[in-house]
């Protein structure tokens, strides 16, 4: 069952799609870009890891940022969030987003969890580098002290 606003049949976490990327970050790393499966599901193109962990990626922060007409998903139907320039570009947190139109639902101020949308928008355009990535120079460089 898909829908709702049940808490695992729709919605969009924040932690479990950092998690998913990260995860096809670090696969693509190791099958490289030969590897690819059909993504969009049905769509009968083929992309590698990467690809996909990127549309992902920018599919999450694309429910905080302007739209082409200005509005921001995560604010949903509230207007006074969209139109208002007080109120237009201080961003919701939120619990969870709808898994349709991403508007913001459950608990607003989790930026524990939620706010990791920033590690990913900084990863995304090159300003850091991936964790996995991190992790492995750092094994890289324990093992030269080591010899």
């Amino acid at each position: 069952m898909f829908g709702g606003n049940s808490n695992w049949r729709g919605p969009v976490w924040f932690p479990l799609n950092y998690l998913m990327v990260t995860v096809l970050e670090r696969y693509h790393r190791f099958f490289g870009d030969e590897f690819t499966i059909e993504y969009p599901t049905g769509s009968g193109q083929q992309r590698h890891l990467g690809q996909v962990a990127a549309d992902l990626q920018d599919r999450l922060i694309s429910i905080f940022t302007n739209d082409a007409q200005g509005r921001r998903a995560c604010f949903g139907g509230t207007e006074l969030m969209q139109a208002d320039p007080a109120w237009h570009d201080n961003l919701i947190f939120s619990e969870y987003f709808h898994g349709d139109n991403g508007a913001a639902i459950g608990a607003f101020h989790q930026t524990g969890w939620t706010g990791v949308v920033a590690d990913m928008i900084r990863r995304r355009h090159g300003e850091v580098e991936a964790v996995g990535d991190v992790i492995r120079q750092i094994v890289a460089e324990s093992r030269e002290i080591g010899q």
